[in-house]
């Protein structure tokens, strides 16, 4: 294997993590107000994902600074293509990041639906957006032979991208809500199991219609083209039979492995490329034209052998640590004399 092949693998496992992980948290985000019918049933949603949402967007910030070591060619043509997109991107991320802390600063119920609001919204457009910009990979954009792009916004638009963003979207919600009902406990843990039961079968569509079209946008062998979306498929329906069957650690370790193997499915499909051409597939550009050079290359395979390890016992660490249920206080607690307002937020706890 080469180190430029090695490099693609560390970038689409990178990737990959970052949705299986921060894939809850969006889903969370995006459902927080429907399984939370009140104030308090909104923060304990919140409280469900306060220990790790922060470190879960550290994989999309490892993500792209993989991609601009690695592989400067592609960074640069891609982000500039996509720059329009990326704006909107880091709107929402910060957008959706305030409002973790500023929701509780304030105890009026305006302030507090606002940045509600806030989460919500950018919860949703994350994903939108960061599967549009994947989906673009292998959908192709117009890239002329000096690795420039040379089309407009409009071409920003391809139908397979708003395809994958909408099934990333449609994953995240049905693994947030396999989350919660995992995390939580309640009336947010019953909704929860409700809104999971429900949005099984357009996911199971949205991913079979992701699974036709793929294929043929790809010269990958069989194995590679087509089956992950299937195994993504099958994982998709076996977390809707998991939880009727109230077996939400499974369920949602099958949310996990339907929206891996869906990213998966993408860089696999994209290899050798990195960014199909839609002007000439002869201008796409590869995954050796675009690799930064061997020393480069070796030493940053030195690192990522040393720190990758490290960080996945750190949040394995973490996991363990926060994998008690989250609840409200009890139905019957007298409400303090004189209320305050309301603390930071203090995870696992909720404020």
């Amino acid at each position: 294997m080469t180190l430029p092949t090695l490099w693609f693998l560390i970038v689409a496992f990178l990737w990959t993590g970052f949705f299986v992980l921060e894939g809850f948290d969006f889903g969370v985000g995006m459902l927080h107000k429907v399984v939370g019918r009140t104030d308090t049933e909104q923060r304990v949603a919140i409280n469900a994902i306060g220990p790790f949402w922060d470190g879960n967007e550290v994989w999309l910030v490892v993500g792209g600074a993989a991609i601009f070591a690695a592989f400067p060619g592609w960074y640069a043509t891609w982000f500039s293509a996509m720059y329009l997109a990326l704006v909107l991107l880091l709107v929402a991320l910060m957008a959706r990041g305030v409002s973790f802390e500023f929701r509780g600063h304030v105890d009026a119920h305006r302030w507090r639906q606002t940045w509600s609001w806030c989460l919500a919204v950018g919860s949703l457009l994350s994903p939108l957006l960061l599967g549009v910009a994947l989906g673009n990979l292998l959908a192709g954009l117009p890239v002329g032979s000096d690795e420039e792009f040379t089309g407009t916004v409009a071409d920003l638009v391809t139908g397979y991208g708003l395809l994958v963003g909408v099934t990333l979207v449609a994953l995240c919600v049905l693994h947030g809500a396999t989350f919660l009902a995992l995390r939580t406990d309640g009336p947010v843990r019953e909704r929860s199991h409700r809104v999971a039961a429900a949005v099984v079968l357009p996911t199971a569509l949205l991913l079979l219609g992701f699974a036709a079209w793929t294929p043929t946008l790809s010269d990958a062998p069989v194995v590679r083209s087509v089956l992950p979306p299937l195994v993504a498929l099958a994982a998709v329906l076996a977390a809707g039979l998991l939880v009727r069957a109230r077996r939400e650690g499974w369920a949602f370790g099958a949310t996990a492995v339907a929206i891996g193997l869906t990213v998966v499915s993408l860089f696999a499909n994209l290899y050798p490329d990195v960014l199909v051409s839609s002007t000439d597939p002869a201008d796409s550009l590869t995954v050796d034209g675009t690799a930064s050079g061997t020393y480069a290359l070796q030493v940053m395979s030195v690192v990522a052998l040393v720190l990758v390890p490290v960080v996945l016992l750190y949040q394995g660490w973490t996991y363990h640590v926060f994998r008690r249920r989250v609840s409200g206080p009890p139905a019957d607690a007298a409400p303090d004399p004189a209320p305050g307002p309301p603390a930071p937020l203090d995870e696992g706890a909720v404020r």
